[in-house]
């Protein structure tokens, strides 16, 4: 005979809980933004560069470097810097940011048949396994990202006139990362329970049958009210009588019929009684 253990949780709605919700929408959006700051060439602009124009910049990312201007909308991407894609941190992001992707993918593929969809309750085994791979895609985001803004001006030589500035890639791959690591480590809490079972959005057995005794309303009694309908007695120490009682309205009363006078006229001899 199977151990029934001590205490039994019961979820009192077939909802999705909230924290697989939360992670479900996070994932994406960070993996939407990390994808843009992978394949953009913009991890830093270089301004007021030697033996180029005043309003010409060169934009650098982890595959391509990009030369463009203020004044013309097309930038030129054919440029090639052997000295810049060598350096170790550009092939660590390259690494890092592709294996970021793919295992956001997969995190998200591990989570979504855990939560619940055409189940009553999750399995929260297979949805915390998915958060947590989440919750590594974006770290392996933050750490690329971190250490090129903690290098920025030591990638490549540059000059002392060179103005570096960061591009908008470290700012979408920053929010990207940590959108994956706040969404992962929520779903993944739900692997255990806590917080009295409210991160799971259960209850205990024992506190919902004893509100329901608790709130059961007793049946309520039956008074005896007396019936104000008795007759009224000739003796009453009412002031007023029932004529007053007639009189005082407000509004007019219908008029009783004349009664019918009992003097009648015939043509007979009179008698001496009648007159």
């Amino acid at each position: 005979m199977p151990r029934r253990s001590t205490q039994e949780w019961i979820r009192l709605s077939l909802r999705t809980p909230g924290i697989l919700i939360f992670g479900m929408v996070f994932a994406p959006c960070g993996w939407i933004l990390n994808l843009t700051a992978t394949v953009a060439p913009n991890w830093r602009t270089l301004h007021n560069l030697p033996d180029l124009p005043a309003d010409t910049f060169i934009q650098q990312g982890i595959w391509e470097i990009c030369r463009a201007n203020s004044i013309d909308t097309r930038a030129d991407c054919t440029l090639e810097d052997t000295r810049y894609f060598g350096n170790q941190v550009i092939e660590v992001a390259q690494g890092l940011m592709v294996a970021s992707l793919i295992v956001t993918l997969i995190g998200l593929a591990v989570a979504i048949p855990g939560v619940r969809c055409w189940r009553d309750r999750p399995n929260w085994v297979v949805a915390g396994l998915g958060g947590l791979l989440i919750f590594l895609s974006g770290v392996m985001v933050i750490i690329p990202i971190a250490w090129y803004t903690h290098i920025l001006k030591e990638v490549t030589t540059v000059s002392d006139t060179t103005d570096v500035r960061v591009g908008y890639c470290i700012i979408l791959g920053y929010i990207g990362g940590i959108f994956e690591i706040i969404g992962g480590f929520v779903m993944f809490i739900g692997i255990c329970r806590c917080c009295g079972g409210k991160n799971r959005g259960e209850t205990r057995i024992e506190e919902v049958t004893g509100a329901r005794f608790s709130n059961q309303k007793r049946p309520t009694r039956r008074v005896e009210v007396p019936s104000l309908n008795r007759a009224r007695s000739a003796a009453s120490s009412i002031p007023y009588s029932k004529d007053s009682m007639d009189e005082d309205v407000s509004f007019p009363r219908a008029k009783s019929p004349a009664v019918p006078s009992i003097n009648t006229s015939y043509g007979g001899r009179p008698y001496d009684v009648d007159l």
